[in-house]
């Protein structure tokens, strides 16, 4: 049987992606060697470390002076790292509130200095994303998550500051066109819509680096990263490796524009359905809802055990909510067909002609 697979993350990743992965974990490129095991300095993996880099400036139109970083730790490192790089000595840094990974956010940049949350969802457990939010022109940066995995919300148009801009674009980046040269820094853990766990990919304007008076260890110092070309500590090769051929992947599928009119086509037909359907309802306020993520209820608990015993056996994998919403949540990243989509929605609607 299909299994369709809604997971959060680590997520579903495209077939042939798969496929040339699984290959090359057997022999890589007629090297004799599996991927797994040769070594990062050849010349074989460093060709993949430069088609990897050159292809996320291909698919986004990253600016030419902007620099690509394949990095270890997660986002979770990069809200430290973010800080560290940022945050000038005796300056502060501006961020916005809308769930749990911008709290770590939060969190972490209070260690380095003075944080400034200058907006929050908080006050409706994050079902939201503040607007029209007033940074303070002395910030060193204004960070904010673009979308929110756990909540299901999303900026649909990034906040304007007089600031750099930061953004930890984890789980929504390689879904939509951006405008990269409106940002000092994107991050994005690699396991929602790029590759396997291991690697945080790093979107940089060196020109706003090396300004916080900060004597920084060197594996948390972006500029030097950037020197060494992401090799100055072995990298995570095979989620560097499996990323190159999702973005490949992605540009044979269109790019960036057709792979947004496809996640657009999914999310319009998941969200009308639970506005039609009686027995669901939506845990987000309509305008800020994530076409990565959908979160919904069923209306009447009454429901839970049947609903759930229908998706199993349809093949669906993954579609339980957070603890800290509840409910369901449908991630849809980049590899989940619009076939999936539709397979979930029928059990819905089958659910609605049964009760």
């Amino acid at each position: 049987m299909k299994i369709h697979n809604y997971s959060a993350g680590p997520c579903i990743l495209p077939p042939d992606v798969m496929r040339k992965a699984s290959e090359a974990v057997i022999e890589f490129n007629g090297t004799g060697l599996s991927i797994l095991e040769m070594s990062h300095r050849s010349k074989e993996f460093v060709a993949v470390m430069d088609r990897a880099r050159a292809l996320v400036k291909e698919v986004l139109n990253v600016p030419e002076h902007y620099e690509v970083l394949f990095l270890q730790g997660g986002a979770s490192l990069g809200f430290y790292i973010t800080a560290l790089n940022y945050l000038k000595t005796g300056g502060k840094a501006a961020y916005i509130n809308t769930g749990t990974w911008a709290s770590n956010a939060i969190k972490e940049a209070g260690r380095v200095g003075e944080v400034n949350v200058v907006a929050s969802s908080e006050d409706r457990n994050f079902n939201y994303i503040p607007k029209n939010v007033a940074v303070p022109g002395d910030a060193d940066y204004l960070h904010f998550t673009s979308n929110n995995t756990i909540f299901g919300t999303q900026f649909k148009d990034f906040p304007k500051a007089d600031v750099p801009l930061i953004c930890d674009m984890s789980s929504d980046i390689f879904s939509k066109r951006i405008n990269v040269a409106d940002f000092a820094m994107i991050y994005a853990g690699a396991q929602k819509n790029l590759g396997p766990a291991g690697a945080t990919v790093y979107i940089v304007n060196p020109e706003m680096l090396g300004k916080t008076g900060r004597d920084l260890p060197n594996m948390l110092n972006l500029e030097t990263h950037i020197k060494k070309e992401s090799m100055f500590n072995t990298p995570p090769v095979f989620s560097v490796f499996v990323s190159m051929l999702t973005l490949e992947w992605l540009q044979a599928l269109g790019g960036i524009d057709e792979m947004e009119k496809i996640n657009n086509a999914k999310a319009q037909l998941l969200y009308s359905e639970i506005d039609r359907n009686p027995l669901f309802a939506s845990t987000t306020a309509v305008e800020d809802r994530s076409a990565m993520n959908a979160t919904f209820v069923l209306q009447n608990e009454a429901h839970q055990s049947i609903f759930d015993e229908m998706w199993k056996a349809a093949g669906i994998s993954g579609i339980k909510g957070h603890r800290s919403v509840g409910g369901y949540r449908a991630s849809m990243y980049n590899a989940l067909p619009l076939e999936s989509v539709q397979v979930l929605v029928d059990v819905m609607r089958e659910l609605e002609n049964k009760v």
